[in-house]
Order: C-alpha cells, then structure tokens, then sequence
C-alpha cells in the first residue's frame, strides 16, 4: 500500500478508530483487549487546609499509587478555553463602528478574559485501572475496588458514561462538552 492510499484509508476512520477506542464503557473505553476503567478524584480545596492536613493527602496519594503500581494517574486542565467565544467577540470588535457596542463588546472580551484566568486552576485528576473486559463488566467488582481505592483517605468515584465522554472531550478537544456527547 503506497503512501496516497494509507492517507485515504485514514481519512475514513472514525475518530474512534484513530484514538484506537473500540466502543466507550459505562465506566471506561474498551481499547483492544483490555478496558480502561476511570476513577474521578474529587477535587478538595487545598488552599483551605493547613500544611499538616495537606501533608497527610499527600502520604494518602503515595501510599494509593505505591500499593497500585498498575494504576496510572491522567491529570486533566478542565477549564473552558472561550476560545469560540473570544473569537466571535474579536471579529464583533473588527466589524463594529459605533463607539458604544465597541466598548461593551472590549468589557465583554475582558470579562471573558478575567473569567477564564479565574478558573485556570481548574485541573481533574482520574485513576485508571487497566482490566480484561469480563473483569470491567462485573459491576459489583468495580464497586470494591472503587471503595478499596477510597481506603486511602483518597475521596474518589467511579467514572460513569457522561464522565467518560466528557473526558474524553476534555483530552482530544482540550475543552469540556457543554451538552450530552451522542454515542456516535
């Protein structure tokens, strides 16, 4: 197969094919013989904690990824990026000649602006276990092992779909889903 075809037969695949997904979980994504099962950390204000309270997650975190080598760690920036929003509001400012819509449309961009630059710490952290697809499939062994997990003084929740698809969103669009993702 020359180099045209291998691009035309590419270009075909689903967006699923290219992330190597074979089909989306209620838990996780099927990726060839095995699952990927997500586990959502909750997110805790550390600004409010002492250095003593921040100390003890921290130990707590070790001591869950020390006894679960296999277990891999995704941290994710799930803030909005605006960026459509910023655009269609540049464009606005482009195209507008009276004075007063210029002006609101600059403190409507400056507001976007500050909004976002609010929530740049807005980050999600998830643990992913890699399972055979009958042991993803048993619903009550992934419930032990979200509560094992739990055990760590970690506070966490097992992923379910629309968390998965918002991951998912969130990783290869680098922006977060705003409505239901279809399961297309």
């Amino acid at each position: 197969m020359n180099r045209k075809q291998k691009q035309m037969l590419k270009q075909r695949q689903t967006t699923r094919q290219l992330m190597g997904i074979r089909r989306v979980t209620p838990h996780g994504v099927t990726v060839g013989g095995e699952e990927l099962v997500f586990f959502l950390i909750a997110p805790e204000n550390l600004s409010v904690l002492s250095l003593e309270a921040i100390g003890q997650r921290v130990r707590s975190f070790t001591a869950l990824l020390k006894a679960n080598p296999d277990t891999e760690l995704l941290a994710l920036d799930s803030q909005e990026t605006f960026q459509q929003n910023r655009e269609f509001y540049r464009t606005r400012l482009e195209e507008e000649t009276n004075p007063a819509l210029r002006e609101l449309l600059r403190q409507d961009l400056s507001h976007l602006d500050s909004v976002q630059s609010a929530a740049a710490t807005a980050r999600e952290f998830v643990l992913i276990e890699r399972l055979d697809e009958k042991s993803a499939a048993d619903e009550s062994g992934l419930r032990q092992r979200e509560k094992s997990l739990a055990g760590f003084g970690i506070s966490l929740r097992l992923a379910e779909e629309p968390d998965v698809k918002r991951l998912l969103s969130v990783y290869y669009r680098q922006e977060m889903l705003t409505e239901e993702a279809e399961n297309v």
